[in-house]
């Protein structure tokens, strides 16, 4: 069965060139033009990815993705045209599993695309894995992508889970951005710092007791990151 693709986009042209070119590609996509439009096809529907534009009439994409987080974990894709840091951190806080900003090549969408359906499978293929990592104060639950620490469930992300799960399996590497970018996106790196910077950061606020002086993941000045000693 082909991967069912849902694009929210105002912007008609925009809308049907990535339609066209995701189509040619042998998704099955529907377009919606603004954010109600959006929000009533996936209640209607199921889809494995979601392409949302932030600026849209009636109901922008940042309600949009809102609303989509309070019950579903389906990979979000933004793309937009505000491209700036605020509009990043808001995204990615929010729940956006990437970002990518107007104008973009076709090939990029695409690529980032894949990674997003490809992390997706893979979480449904984990639950085969049978395998609990103690570290510390956490328990982490390959299984059924569950982290507890003292025992109290910690709610994370998909790809805070894989960050840390990556750190955990590796304890005595050290992890560039690039290379946790191409690990856990399971895709190129662009460069785009801005997008591990905000998943980390969340990522410490949710497992560290003082994410100011992180105890599990600790940086490693002018290279990247590591498990904490």
């Amino acid at each position: 069965m082909n991967n069912k693709i849902l694009i929210v986009e105002d912007d008609l042209s925009v809308s049907e060139m990535i339609k066209d070119y995701l189509e040619k590609e042998g998704y099955e996509v529907t377009a919606a033009f603004e954010g109600e439009e959006g929000m009533q096809k996936f209640q209607n529907n199921t889809f494995d990815l979601i392409i949302l534009d932030i600026m849209m009439p009636k109901l922008n994409g940042i309600e949009v993705m809102k609303q989509i987080r309070r019950d579903s974990s389906v990979p979000i894709l933004i793309v937009s045209a505000k491209d700036t840091d605020v509009e990043k951190v808001l995204g990615l806080e929010l729940g956006a599993d990437d970002y990518i900003a107007k104008p973009f090549a076709m090939i990029e969408l695409s690529a980032r695309v894949k990674s997003a359906l490809r992390r997706a499978t893979s979480y449904s293929e984990a639950k085969k894995e049978v395998n609990v990592i103690h570290y510390k104060a956490l328990t982490i639950d390959i299984n059924n992508y569950s982290v507890q620490k003292n025992g109290k469930e910690m709610k994370l992300t998909s790809k805070e889970f894989d960050i840390l799960k990556l750190f955990l399996k590796h304890p005595n590497n050290v992890f560039t951005k690039a290379q946790i970018y191409t690990t856990v996106w399971n895709n190129d790196y662009f460069g785009d710092e801005n997008v591990i910077n905000v998943h980390i950061r969340r990522l410490r606020e949710k497992i560290e007791d003082n994410p100011a002086e992180p105890d599990y993941i600790r940086t490693i000045w002018g290279i990247g990151y590591k498990l904490g000693e």
